[in-house]
């Protein structure tokens, strides 16, 4: 039972697919009725629980929004149960014409007496309101007056709750179709739906929770079959990729060499961050190639790394490689490369792009790309590439790809496949794609990363990590899916103990290893 929960935790679906999942359901015999009985109950003894904490106790005056669908008619049975167990229940149907199921249990709420009203200007005070307005496959722009109450609702100072997806929002997109209820707590239903993991409807869906009503994983399956696969990282999914525990025999060599090339005279802290980013990944082996001037700055911060001085440029940027001697790039099993370095060192990033080693391109890396052509030169690359942009920066990556703030999936599916590149889209929900198209979204941040040097921790932490996986055949995919989660987990269990505003990068790096000890 908990394999499967495990496994449908991770499914993250499109409205489209969602649809045929339900489709086979109800073919297989499951009535549409009995389905939304079994959902709606869930629901009804679920708000309870969740407001255990606060003054909602019977007798709390609870507003029901009612659409024309079968959203509309799991609300009014959630009504019909709040109702019985001694809540103050009104309905809001502003819709003439309803699927004839929600028309039948509207017909039997208002049989109990419970109060239906069909313009905003009735409603009564509330406590809570729960959304069932419109769920799954809106795609219309929504108008008045619909549009309009939806505003008014929004001004209202009450706790919302909304089923399957808060009424105005797209399923796939996330997008706002005119206007989108802000919802305090989002009921997802059977499965996740793509919205959930797009940037633009965050702010809408509150605390998001998946009402599991045990969906067969054979229909899952069925409706995917060999369709790109779009996953959430699950904490059980990531620790299991992590190199632990390790062989009781083992050493250094084997434990994975990372060379990370990184930092200038201006940026300093670039390097050192990356650095400690990758000391605490637990890689056997750690070089770090920066300018000269810096050497002794690396070594007082990172004690145990190979610390290599380089020729610089007059500007203090890394001016070529000078590695120790019989030593080059292939002697290290990752390579990381980007950050502090200013596009002076346009030279080490085409010569590191030319090597034959898996390699990482982070921030002034992928700057240097970009203006070398991203598609035309990784396609060149006869090895693993992992980018990891920001916004901004995938836009100048990838120029005529899908508008990253529209849909960040399909654009991050888009470039991956365009560039043959591992492509990790940071953001509130970081996207990660490989070249077939399968996707990983890390499901939960904080704002707390929002500071500099943030992204320089991922990339010594995920070069560290994919330095490891060289030597034990892990899937790069799931490496970076791994890095990225525990880095947004250690900015959270941070930002609990000190605030959102108390994490800057140096911070972070020291809440990395708290991150595991509370998981193993």
């Amino acid at each position: 039972m908990k394999d499967r929960q495990e496994q449908i935790s991770q499914v993250v679906v499109t409205a489209g697919q969602m649809h045929d999942v339900e489709k086979r359901i109800f073919a297989a015999g499951m009535p549409v009725v009995a389905l939304m009985e079994k959902v709606a109950g869930l629901i009804a003894r679920r708000i309870p629980e969740i407001l255990s904490n606060t003054l909602f106790l019977r007798g709390s005056r609870v507003g029901i929004m009612v659409g024309p669908g079968h959203n509309g008619g799991d609300a009014l049975v959630v009504a019909r149960e709040l109702h019985f167990r001694g809540y103050e229940v009104w309905i809001y149907s502003p819709f003439s014409k309803l699927k004839e199921l929600t028309s039948q249990h509207l017909q039997y709420a208002q049989s109990l007496g419970i109060p239906i009203y069909q313009t905003i200007e009735q409603l009564p005070i509330s406590d809570l309101l729960i959304d069932g307005l419109f769920g799954l496959g809106l795609e219309r722009k929504l108008t008045d007056p619909i549009a309009s109450a939806i505003n008014q609702l929004n001004e209202l100072s009450v706790p919302i709750y909304s089923i399957d997806l808060p009424s105005g929002l797209h399923t796939d997109t996330g997008e706002v179709l005119g206007t989108a209820i802000r919802a305090t707590h989002t009921f997802c239903l059977g499965l996740w739906k793509l919205a959930f993991f797009q940037d633009q409807a965050l702010e809408y869906l509150g605390k998001a929770e998946l009402i599991d009503f045990d969906i067969p994983l054979a229909d899952v399956e069925a409706v995917l079959q060999d369709a790109p696969r779009i996953k959430r990282i699950t904490p059980a999914a990531a620790l299991a990729t992590l190199p632990l525990p390790r062989p009781a025999v083992t050493h250094k060599y084997k434990e994975g060499h990372l060379l990370l090339i990184c930092g200038s005279r201006r940026y300093a802290g670039g390097a050192i961050l990356t650095g400690l980013g990758a000391r605490a990944s637990g890689v056997g082996m750690l070089s770090i190639a920066v300018p000269e001037s810096l050497k002794s700055l690396l070594v007082s911060h990172l004690p145990e790394a190979l610390i290599v001085g380089c020729p610089e440029t007059e500007t203090g940027a890394i001016a070529h490689l000078q590695l120790p001697e019989n030593t080059d790039l292939s002697s290290f099993n990752a390579i990381a490369c980007g950050p502090g370095l200013t596009r002076d060192a346009t030279p080490i990033v085409q010569e590191v792009i030319k090597s034959e080693r898996p390699l990482i391109l982070d921030a002034d890396g992928l700057n240097i790309l970009a203006q070398m052509g991203a598609i035309a030169t990784l396609k060149k690359r006869q090895v693993v590439t992992v980018l990891t942009p920001h916004t901004g920066e995938f836009e100048r990556l990838f120029p005529d790809v899908a508008d990253a703030k529209h849909d960040r999936v399909k654009a991050v599916q888009e470039a991956a496949a365009q560039s043959g590149a591992i492509v990790l889209l940071k953001g509130a929900r970081t996207a990660i794609a490989n070249p077939q198209g399968a996707v990983w979204i890390v499901p939960e941040s904080t704002p707390a990363l929002a500071r500099g040097g943030s992204g320089d921790v991922l990339t010594g932490l995920l070069g560290g990590l994919l330095a490891q996986a060289a030597t034990k055949q892990i899937p790069i995919e799931d490496i970076v899916a791994t890095a990225t989660w525990w880095h947004s987990q250690a900015g959270i269990l941070a930002a609990q103990e000190r605030t959102e505003l108390g994490v800057d990068a140096f911070t972070l790096t020291q809440y990395l290893l708290k991150v595991l000890s509370n998981g193993f």
